[in-house]
């Protein structure tokens, strides 16, 4: 097993898959930050969901999400290899949101979030989550990387955790608080 440390980044540069390396502050190494901290702020909502499905779906995603990131990691010369999402994840996405929405009815306004401990934990990953599609669509835009599916995944993502956020505050016994009083 290598070390935690890698002494090669002391240099400003982070090493992408291949025989590349980038600024840390490129777009390309910014867009990977956001997704790892994406699946970390998952990975807290995770631990603090009490709906088990919840969990369930959190590492499925997860997992979704480091295989995003190998893509984006790729060099352009061998991006095809790495590709592994494609249309059948979105569909995948979207189907567990139709699920979950018709145990948890979506509010008419917009909610503040906070009603339970994991709740928050999901609206606070869906926020990184959209950070990350950002991140993603200006990649693509400039040519970075060409699967349109990636910005679509994240987009549906988020609305994966909006919903889940509202199944741990409804499994939770709480009400959700309007934006507007």
């Amino acid at each position: 097993m290598s070390p935690p440390h890698t002494p090669s980044g002391d240099d400003g540069s982070t090493g992408l898959l291949g025989e590349h390396c980038l600024p840390k502050y490129h777009p390309r190494i910014e867009t990977l930050g956001d997704l790892d901290e994406a699946s970390a702020a998952l990975g807290l909502a995770r631990a603090l969901c009490q709906v088990p499905q919840t969990r369930t779906l959190l590492i499925e995603v997860q997992r979704d999400l480091y295989r995003v990131m190998t893509e984006i990691a790729a060099l352009p010369e061998n991006a095809d290899y790495f590709k592994t999402l494609d249309l059948s994840r979105i569909d995948w996405l979207e189907s567990q949101v139709d699920v979950i929405s018709a145990s948890a009815p979506l509010p008419k306004e917009f909610i503040l979030p906070g009603d339970s401990l994991s709740g928050a934990a999901l609206d606070l990953a869906r926020t990184i989550v959209r950070r990350a599609e950002r991140r993603v669509a200006e990649l693509f835009d400039r040519g970075e990387i060409k699967n349109p599916v990636l910005q679509q995944y994240l987009n549906r993502l988020s609305s994966l955790c909006f919903v889940l956020e509202l199944l741990e505050n409804r499994f939770t016994g709480r009400d959700i608080t309007l934006a507007k009083k």
